[in-house]
């Protein structure tokens, strides 16, 4: 007995002497997958060094075929692509290519193309849309996991036919616009379109015909989120901040004012406690900000002053 494996015969016969020392004593090494000599360490070439591995065997537990292999590959990434790269001039040693070899690679790539494309659960590496998606979501300033919903959104809608007759600047912000949504971040309809250059019009109802065909919860983004943005970038003090919040509660008990505009319902009550608190911000400045036009501004701001009976302002001579 040894430390490596335990001293056994090679047979019920006597096993032949070693052609180096004539021992006949050997050992199997489970660890290696060996027979060698105890005696003198030759190592008798009578087993395979690497066995072939077991099939996968699928626990009750467990989903799927247990076969998956490599890291987590997130909807939306490129990890789904075949991971050659087919050149079409030159062989892997940089030598040039004759016209057959390069038709022929040329074949390749775009069967290679063809099949990750039409992967229906996989990622949209091979078509505009992800493109789109990704260039509109730097300008809007969005988060990684808002563009891995928006591509989502998009794959399961064009599955179910939802973009038919439609144009892809309208549908990639129809889906932007409800990723947003789904993840409370204050964008608005008009941000989304003019970042896609489409009109509002079209990316709004693109957006509807999203909503109700593939059944997606989209909640509304609520006030808070569209008040602490704009407070942010106006550079609005804390207590400007706690006395917007309080006008916002306020404002969701009165029946009068439900039909408005969240960042235009916003962008009023900034501007108006702005004003009592001695931080003037001009109404072109809320209004750049909220994206909403200053004739929209002003007459909310002079609804809700009429509405809590707050002296309307003077006109400017």
């Amino acid at each position: 007995m040894t430390d490596r494996g335990e001293e056994k015969p090679a047979g019920p016969e006597v096993p032949a002497g070693c052609p180096m020392c004539h021992s006949t004593h050997r050992i199997v090494d489970p660890v290696r997958a060996e027979t060698h000599c105890a005696e003198c360490g030759l190592v008798f070439d009578e087993s395979e060094i690497l066995a072939t591995p077991p099939p996968p065997t699928e626990s009750p537990g467990s989903e799927g075929s247990g076969r998956g292999i490599g890291p987590f590959a997130r909807p939306g990434s490129t990890k789904r692509t075949l991971g050659s790269t087919l050149s079409i001039t030159r062989d892997g040693q940089g030598r040039r290519l004759d016209w057959h070899r390069r038709y022929e690679f040329q074949h390749l790539k775009r069967v290679m193309v063809r099949q990750t494309s039409r992967v229906v659960d996989g990622p949209l590496d091979r078509t505009p849309a992800r493109n789109e998606i990704q260039s509109v979501g730097v300008t809007l300033g969005l988060p990684a996991v808002v563009l891995g919903e928006a591509e989502r959104v998009y794959r399961e809608a064009k599955i179910r036919g939802l973009f038919r007759g439609r144009s892809l600047p309208a549908s990639v912000g129809a889906c932007l616009y409800a990723a947003c949504r789904r993840y409370s971040i204050p964008r608005t309809l008009g941000e989304v379109a003019q970042a896609v250059g489409a009109k509002r019009s079209e990316v709004g109802r693109t957006f509807k015909v999203v909503q109700r065909g593939s059944g997606l919860s989209v909640p509304g983004v609520g006030t808070r989120a569209f008040l602490t943005r704009y407070a942010q970038e106006l550079a609005l003090s804390p207590q400007v901040r706690s006395t917007v919040e309080s006008m916002l509660d306020k404002a969701r008990e009165d029946p009068e004012l439900s039909g408005l505009s969240p960042h235009g319902l916003v962008a009023a009550l900034i501007y108006i406690a702005a004003e009592e608190n001695g931080e003037h911000r001009s109404r072109a400045q809320v209004a750049r900000v909220s994206s909403v036009t200053e004739v929209t501004l002003r007459s909310t701001s002079r609804l809700i002053e009429r509405i809590w009976g707050r002296p309307a302002e003077a006109p400017k001579g």
